[in-house]
């Protein structure tokens, strides 16, 4: 394999000149490397990963850029500069040049032979010269170029700076709406404080350049290189006078001036290679789209492929409709085409049926009665199962008969028809196979029917197989059964275009028959796949019966006191109001708070709160919660900043939006719980995100207080006590962890008092914080840096902390190396229940990378355990409650934490019921704590 070290693609803008006319063509050439590192580590936290389990982030980030700007800027001439294998002019230099480089990824290396081929396909011609990097050579065409051609320069790499004149301009990708930024003199000036773009030679010839190795003088850094160019203009300049500098710094320059000029040269980007700027090899040609197609095909871009492909043949479907000739409720009658223009309409099976007689209907339940499983599928009106109406709904046979039921015109007789599928639906031994089945379930209740187990979800059976893949029906079928089904919601998205109420009949047959057969059909490549990977106790018996669960607490809701909203709004708004006077006050100016760029200009340009903020490439201050957290104690401004911003959030996330959430049928909230958006297993929620509630300031509090139960009836919450500690103290089995546990020792405080040599009675509140959030940074992996930025102590304070932790819990330590070195071995971690996260950099050579991947071998079991836990404890309490009749529910979970809606005269058996189920769940070397509280709204209970 040919190892690339670094990558380049340059654009230049050509202007033509005639009597009559003239000509822009544009030369776009990308800085490729530094855009596949981009988009590599942009996608680091969730990387794309295919079936195959292959990672496509570096290349697709790639493709994707390239197209934006082809679409963006229409670039009439393409070329790609690639570094050559092995060293340069400038390693002969300095053998020492680039040496402290991180190793490349290796998902980068295998990625760039591809990158090659697509590039290759676009018909984009590569440059690449033995000896000479990528920057050489594209500082050669700039400069050749800059006689006749605007040149634009695509990187995000700041050497590129040195080649900017009034002809040449550095072409920026950046992150925000605002996806590129083009940076001329003006703009590199004043960014590096320099009177000339040339003069960054000679600044990173002083200061040197870590991530090059170039070393520049000791002891100078980017202030004092700065101060000396804008003195003396140039290093040559500086060397002839170094007797104006003060002793100090003369001794610096006099000392080092080889290694000064040596780091100029190094810092140099060559302009004069001869023999390789040749404009017309440039030009742009027409790609080769079958093989792009096919090279999308193996890496699974297929939405990446529809968007570049289909663009250029399919028209808006405002003006036309892309289905079947005899499709008659086209919106605009005047342009109907064939089908042929459309996608493939061809079964998986061909065995497609329409059910219009009860006869027809009976013969099918009786069918199916006497089989072992079926799959079925819903077609309806609306995403919200609340608001919700079927369409339709089909029925997948062992023997490869799909059947349809259509509500779009009979829908009377249709709902009867129906009910003749109710008791195979409710039936306790047949399986009901399905995609997405909590959405079908609450759909169908609305009918009638109470779907029951044993259920199979396609969705959640391939989230445990692949939890970091995409999920969806047609990428599911294109990958497993290479097979490219209908794409019906093309023609249903967007504004004036098709609802499925406007489809025949005969097309939402074809296209709900054919998800129930796909469906189905899925279901018996993953069973096997899934008790191959011992994944069946943990999809049959903990994730198949949560559905239910989870189906039956989003049916029933969360009622909200509206009045306790407006009494807050009302409360949190004059609070907003006496932050923003007591702001002004110690600003001394009234302005908009809720302005980024203002807030930054109050705090460093007019109050000069600290030397030197930090700024967005555009120059703008950077004033996140992250960077004003660290500025607390510089200025009092900022506490408040950061106040007025978190009852900001508050009023706008919650308190003045989730009345809007209220169901006009109930009365009630209806979050929608996800099983399958994690990679660790918890569970997720929106309209609204319960999970994001804030629970430790006053303020947050207030949410919870609007959340009530039903009339006569309390508010239950029960939550795990520091169950990630436990399941820590479980894995590693440390004597220290596990005795603390056993003598019901306040895990934190028992750790304070080791740590600091204190008698638990004398662990302060410092102390325990401290010795918190060391326990919980331990289990995410934490640096000494990051825990010094939580703590906000010194890094040798963090070191120590860190150092003493391990002293105390050794087997912790020994826990975390184990579970590091499993997963180098088995490319991926596990929970208790075998819950498993693949970690395909865990061996890489880049430490950024696999660092990263440690972190998450570490974490995963625990966090992944802890999920589990609180999933099997929802499904024995849930049968519990049924069991016993029993008319209280549960009706909201938020990370450890269940919450019930609970009858008076039941409270003591729900009580005993929750408690005795979630602290024996499994068993562990440590027993399972829950804490739990009763009272008028979730404020008081928790």
């Amino acid at each position: 394999m040919v190892k690339i070290i670094n990558t380049r693609i340059i654009f230049l803008s050509l202007v033509l000149i005639s009597k009559d006319t003239i000509l822009i063509m544009k030369l776009f050439l990308f800085d490729a490397y530094a855009l596949i590192y981009r988009a590599y580590y942009a996608f680091i936290k969730n990387p794309r990963i295919n079936s195959k389990g292959f990672n496509t982030s570096a290349i697709f980030g790639f493709v994707n850029t390239l197209e934006e700007i082809l679409k963006k800027e229409n670039p009439t001439h393409l070329g790609i500069a690639f570094d050559p294998v092995g060293p340069t002019f400038r390693h002969q230099a300095f053998e020492q040049y680039k040496a402290k480089r991180e190793k490349t990824p290796e998902i980068i290396r295998i990625s760039i032979p591809i990158i090659k081929e697509i590039i290759s396909a676009y018909k984009i011609p590569i440059l690449e010269l033995s000896n000479y990097e990528a920057d050489d050579v594209i500082g050669t065409i700039a400069k050749k170029a800059s006689k006749n051609y605007t040149t634009y320069i695509m990187s995000t790499d700041k050497d590129y700076g040195q080649l900017v004149d009034e002809h040449t301009f550095i072409y920026k990708p950046k992150h925000g709406k605002e996806r590129f930024e083009i940076l001329g003199i003006k703009e590199i000036k004043e960014k590096y404080n320099l009177t000339d773009p040339l003069q960054i030679i000679d600044f990173f010839g002083l200061m040197g350049d870590s991530s090059d190795n170039i070393p520049g003088c000791p002891g100078i850094g980017e202030i004092t290189a700065k101060k000396l160019i804008s003195e003396f203009g140039n290093i040559e300049n500086l060397l002839k006078n170094t007797n104006l500098l003060d002793s100090s710094l003369k001794i610096k320059i006099e000392n080092n001036k080889e290694i000064i000029l040596l780091s100029k040269f190094l810092a140099t980007i060559k302009t004069d290679i001869p023999d390789i700027f040749k404009p017309n090899e440039l030009v742009r040609k027409e790609i080769d789209e079958s093989m792009l197609q096919n090279i999308f095909e193996k890496l699974e871009f297929r939405q990446l492929a529809s968007r570049i492909f289909e663009k250029k043949n399919v028209k808006n479907y405002k003006e036309q409709c892309l289905f079947f000739e005899e499709f008659t409720n086209c919106k605009n009658d005047e342009t109907k085409i064939k089908l042929s223009n459309f996608n493939r309409l061809i079964s998986v099976s061909h065995k497609y049926f329409l059910l219009e007689k009860f006869s027809d209907a009976n013969n099918l339940v009786k069918k199916i009665k006497i089989q072992k499983y079926f799959a079925f599928n819903i077609e309806t009106t609306d995403t919200d199962p609340l608001y919700a109406e079927l369409l339709g709904i089909s029925f997948a046979s062992q023997d490869g008969e799909v059947y349809f039921l259509s509500f779009l015109k009979k829908k009377t007789e249709a709902e009867k028809m129906l009910h003749l599928f109710k008791e195979i639906l409710e039936s306790k031994t047949i399986l009901k196979i399905g995609q997405n089945l909590k959405y079908n379930i609450n759909v169908l209740k609305k009918y009638g029917i109470c779907v029951s187990n044993p259920i199979f979800d396609t969705l959640i059976a391939h989230y445990l197989i692949n939890p970091e893949y995409n999920h969806d029906l047609n990428l599911l079928s294109e990958t497993y059964l290479n097979y490219q089904p209908i794409y019906i919601e093309k023609l249903i998205d967007g504004k004036n275009q098709l609802t499925k109420k406007d489809i025949p009949t005969n097309i939402l047959m074809n296209y709900a028959c054919e998800s129930a057969d796909i469906i189905l059909k899925l279901k018996n490549i993953f069973h096997s796949i899934i008790n191959k990977n011992n994944f069946s106790t943990l999809f049959y018996q903990i994730e198949m019966p949560l559905i239910l669960v989870l189906s039956d607490m989003e049916e029933f809701g969360v009622r909200l006191d509206i009045f306790t909203l407006k009494d807050s709004s009302l409360t949190l708004k004059k609070s907003l109001k006496d932050i923003e006077k007591l702001i002004f006050q110690i600003s001394e100016k009234v302005f908009n708070i809720n302005s980024p760029k203002i807030v930054g200009e109050i705090l460093f340009d007019h109050l000069k709160i600290i030397k030197n903020p930090k700024k967005t490439r555009l120059g703008q201050y950077l004033t996140s919660e992250y960077i004003l957290e660290n500025l607390k104690n510089k200025h009092p401004i900022v506490e408040k900043i950061l106040k007025y911003r978190k009852i900001k959030k508050l009023l706008t996330t919650y308190i003045d939006t989730l009345p809007n959430l209220i169901s006009k049928i109930d009365g009630k909230i209806h979050t929608t719980y996800n099983q399958s958006i994690t990679v660790t297993g918890r569970l997720s929620s929106t309209n609204p995100n319960l999970q994001n509630i804030p629970i430790k300031d006053a303020e947050g509090k207030e949410i919870r207080r609007a959340f009530i139960p039903d009339n006569d009836c309390l508010f239950l919450s029960v939550d795990y006590s520091q169950i990630e500690l436990r399941i820590m103290a479980h894995l590693s089995e440390d004597k220290n962890m596990l005795n603390a546990f056993h003598n019901s020792q306040d895990i934190h405080s028992a750790t304070a008092s080791i740590i600091f040599n204190v008698f638990i009675s004398d662990v302060t509140t410092d102390m325990r914080r401290k010795a918190k959030t060391t326990n919980f940074s331990i289990i995410y992996g934490i640096s000494i840096f990051g825990l010094a930025k939580q703590l906000h102590i010194s890094r040798s304070e963090a070191k120590e902390l860190i150092k003493e932790y391990f002293i105390i819990f050794p087997d912790v330590k020994k826990y975390m190396s184990k579970s590091i070195a499993n997963a180098r071995v088995n490319g991926y971690v596990e929970t208790l229940f075998h819950r498993k996260r693949f970690l395909p950099n865990i061996n890489s050579q880049n430490s950024v990378v696999r660092g990263y991947a440690e972190r998450i071998a570490i974490n995963t079991p625990i966090q992944g355990s802890a999920a589990d836990i609180i999933k099997i404890a929802m499904n024995r309490i849930h049968k519990q409650f049924k069991n016993k009749n029993l008319r209280s529910r549960m009706i909201m979970q938020v990370h450890d934490e269940l919450n019930f809606n609970v009858y008076i005269d039941e409270l003591d058996k729900v009580k005993q019921i929750v408690i005795y189920e979630m602290e024996h769940v499994t068993c562990l070397k440590v027993p399972l704590i829950v804490e739990c509280g009763v009272g008028k709204n979730w404020m008081e209970a928790h």
